[in-house]
């Protein structure tokens, strides 16, 4: 049947269509779809290619590994640099801490909230050290000649 008896018109998507399917392998080419020598690798260099990406995927897994171990150690930094926390390892690990200063603020303050005994204290007032004065007034060059 031709595309007049059909009714339709040739468009260019059909045209490309045939001519895939028509160059496809294994399209009743008579080969069953069979490769031939030429589309085939030697042992060697399949093995030697497998070795090469497994080489990759440890290298990519040493990576992810010690750039996960990096990011908690900057949380952990950020965490002490706040000053808020007495111990920083109190507030457990984020990623999302690491990319907004706001949300790790929040953090330590919902923590120290539910945790009132995490919060860092610090010491004011008198801590009874220095000199210590008898409530007199100091004495000046112009009181030792007066007495």
């Amino acid at each position: 049947m031709s595309d007049v008896e059909t009714g339709q018109v040739p468009t260019e998507s059909t045209e490309t269509d045939e001519k895939a399917s028509a160059s496809a392998p294994g399209a009743d080419d008579g080969t069953g779809g069979s490769e031939t020598q030429s589309d085939t690798f030697t042992r060697e260099y399949v093995e030697g290619l497998r070795k090469e990406n497994a080489d990759h995927r440890t290298k990519a897994k040493a990576a992810e590994e010690r750039a996960d171990k990096l990011a908690r150690r900057l949380h952990a930094a950020l965490v002490a640099a706040n000053g808020t926390l007495v111990d920083p390892d109190a507030l457990p690990f984020d990623p999302k801490h690491l990319e907004d200063d706001e949300k790790l603020s929040a953090a330590i303050e919902n923590l120290t909230t539910a945790k009132p005994y995490l919060k860092a204290r610090k010491a004011t007032g008198d801590a009874g050290q220095g000199p210590r004065g008898d409530g007199r007034a100091a004495l000046s060059w112009a009181d030792l000649f007066t007495k």
